[in-house]
């Protein structure tokens, strides 16, 4: 496959030109990539009127993933989210009937920030879908060789929101009878932080049965579509979705995809092309473009045959583990989740050179791809294997802290968690003591609303009976403790203490 951005620049930084155009460096080194490092000179074309070296990149990447077309960003999947909002906002303009309808969004409550900005820039309200445990494994949209017979339900987690397709459709009903219009669209995240995953053929179905979009959250799948069975959002009937190519595929940082579907209704190369440079910067980086120019000839050839090398090995470590007594989640292939005291056990790794995804006070998340080597896979579980002594004896202290007289927390502590059975540090509470749970809370403003007023920071407890006015979520992407324009609860007061927020911005 060609890499006709790379090989541009590549020529371009050969060819010793006198540069009296930005970057300032001029292409002399500092950190060794400057003088690949460009901006839109003559034959570089431009991200988002790309008629060139770019749109053939994208054209390429467009036929790897079998979308209508695939446009690039170097900004993340953030911008990605933004232009997927505001062209479904626009799509749903063009076909509401009253024209005094607000739009709304259905969405898993298990949405990145990027999300709610999104919302807050295009003036569109969100109806929150919660977590339901008969939705059944966190594998859903797993291809049927992937799934696992005994995965565990996400609900409990606030990284999964699980969503069955009745109750997508029951919420599509409401918001009918309730505006005399149907959704802007049903988002959801899928994968989730933790791997979980929707059963985004049976939402698609739904939507395409009401006639609405549906936008997925793919930040952690872009791999998907090069399993032995292909389970991207795009070979499963999403109408957009979004790949943070950066996270599993070998691409710098900040190297996105925009997917959007041959059957979504907008003259969507344009329309599309118009969101990003709306949303976007105008100063987009080549070295993140040439990129994603290269791993296209990586994903045409042996890529594929690496990357299921890489879940085999992958799937050999998780029953090791299991086998230790770790407790490992079914989640999607290139995702380790261990349900542990997280924190603790990303701290005791990093002598042994290893380091975590994510880690919190309730499990450690790893990330692998086909660039981890089998001695990174060897490391993990040697490291793992001598420190199972500690983190799986059933003790009330942590194995950093040492600390045997820490007084129950009552469920307020930072360092509490929903299943910790007095493992969590600092804490010798019992799971009873203190369940999170999230009880839908009524917007008092919209997003858009509570996000442009004059807010301030207070303490949770001072929070109470205020109305939020950033989102509050313990990690990205997690079920928002708080949405702006939401009013805070006690029972809001309550998780953020369980999961450790000490400030809160508050609508003045």
């Amino acid at each position: 496959m060609t890499t006709p951005v790379a090989d541009f620049v590549k020529r371009y930084a050969e060819a010793d030109m006198s540069r009296f155009h930005m970057p300032g460096h001029k292409g002399l080194p500092m950190v060794g990539c400057e003088a690949l490092d460009i901006t839109e000179v003559a034959g570089a074309d431009a991200l988002y009127e790309a008629s060139g070296i770019i749109a053939e990149s994208e054209a390429n990447a467009t036929s790897l993933f079998g979308s209508g077309h695939t446009f690039y960003s170097t900004e993340g999947s953030s911008l990605c989210i933004r232009a997927m909002i505001f062209l479904a906002v626009q799509a749903w303009k063009k076909r509401r009937q009253d024209a005094s309808a607000r739009p709304v969004i259905l969405a898993a409550r298990n949405a990145h920030k990027a999300f709610l900005y999104a919302c807050a820039l295009t003036d569109c309200d969100v109806h929150w879908l919660y977590p339901q445990p008969e939705a059944g494994s966190a594998d859903q949209g797993l291809p049927a060789d992937r799934k696992s017979v005994a995965a565990p339900a996400a609900a409990s987690s606030i990284c999964s929101c699980p969503i069955t397709p009745a109750a997508a459709e029951t919420a599509i009903l409401e918001e009918r009878s309730r505006t005399g219009t149907l959704p802007v669209a049903l988002y959801v995240t899928s994968p989730d932080y933790l791997g979980g995953s929707q059963d985004l053929s049976g939402l698609a179905a739904l939507c395409r049965r009401y006639d609405i979009p549906l936008l997925v959250d793919n930040a952690h799948g872009a791999y998907l579509k090069f399993l032995d069975t292909p389970s991207h959002p795009m070979d499963l009937g999403a109408s957009m979705c979004c790949d943070s190519a950066h996270k599993t595929l070998p691409v710098l940082t900040g190297g996105a995809y925009l997917h959007i579907s041959k059957d979504f209704p907008l003259d969507h190369i344009s329309a599309a092309r118009q969101a990003l440079a709306l949303f976007g910067s105008t100063s987009p980086s080549y070295l993140i473009l040439q990129s994603l120019d290269l791993c296209n000839a990586k994903l045409a050839g042996t890529w594929p045959k690496a990357l299921a090398e890489t879940i085999s090995l992958a799937d050999s470590l998780k029953e090791k583990l299991r086998a230790l007594g770790y407790t490992v989640a079914n989640t999607e292939p290139l995702k380790i989740t261990i349900f542990t005291r997280g924190d603790d056990l990303a701290d005791a790794l990093r002598p042994y050179k290893v380091e975590c995804e994510h880690s919190d006070n309730e499990s450690c998340i790893f990330m692998f791809t086909p660039e981890n080597s089998p001695r990174d896979f060897d490391r993990l579980f040697s490291a793992l294997a001598e420190l199972a002594p500690v983190f799986l004896k059933n003790t009330h202290a942590s194995p950093i802290t040492d600390d045997h007289s820490a007084p129950s927390c009552n469920g307020l502590a930072p360092h509490s968690t929903p299943s910790c059975n007095g493992l969590a540090p600092h804490c010798s509470c019992s799971k009873e003591d203190y369940v999170p749970v999230f009880l839908p809370v009524p917007a008092s403003l919209s997003i858009r609303d509570a996000v442009f007023s004059p807010s301030e920071a207070v303490s949770p407890e001072d929070a109470l009976g205020r109305i939020c006015a950033a989102p509050v979520v313990s990690c990205p992407p997690a079920i928002p403790i708080a949405v702006s324009g939401e009013v805070i609860t006690e029972n809001t007061v309550k998780l953020f203490r369980h999961y450790g927020i000490d400030t809160v911005r508050v609508i003045l």
